[in-house]
């Protein structure tokens, strides 16, 4: 069963669109790397969202094939990569992993 890992994330406020956009372009480009990793988007909320987003400003779901994979993900060193990235760029994190059948 597929796996949606969704983080939300809490930019620091000097953070610029520049640094977003790589961030978010390397984040991506673990598809195809990361074995199980099948998709990943990143985005910042609709703004019908924003009063109840709690200072979230930054969102990513990634789909992966199933539990195992969630391990081999987080170990992997494009996500390490991507992890070191997010220390820089954000204040909080918030992740949230379901499972769902197809």
């Amino acid at each position: 069963m597929p796996i949606y890992h969704i983080v939300l994330f809490r930019l620091k406020p000097n953070v610029t669109p520049a640094q977003l956009t790589t961030w978010s372009q390397t984040a991506q480009n673990m598809v195809g790397q990361i074995p199980g990793l099948r998709s990943l988007k990143a985005n910042t909320p609709l703004p019908i969202c924003v009063p109840r987003a709690k200072g979230f400003n930054m969102g990513l779901v990634a789909v992966l094939e199933e539990a195992k994979d969630v391990e081999v993900y987080a170990a992997h060193p494009a996500h390490q990569e991507v992890q070191r990235m997010r220390e820089e760029l954000c204040e909080e994190t918030l992740a949230y992993d379901l499972e769902f059948e197809e």
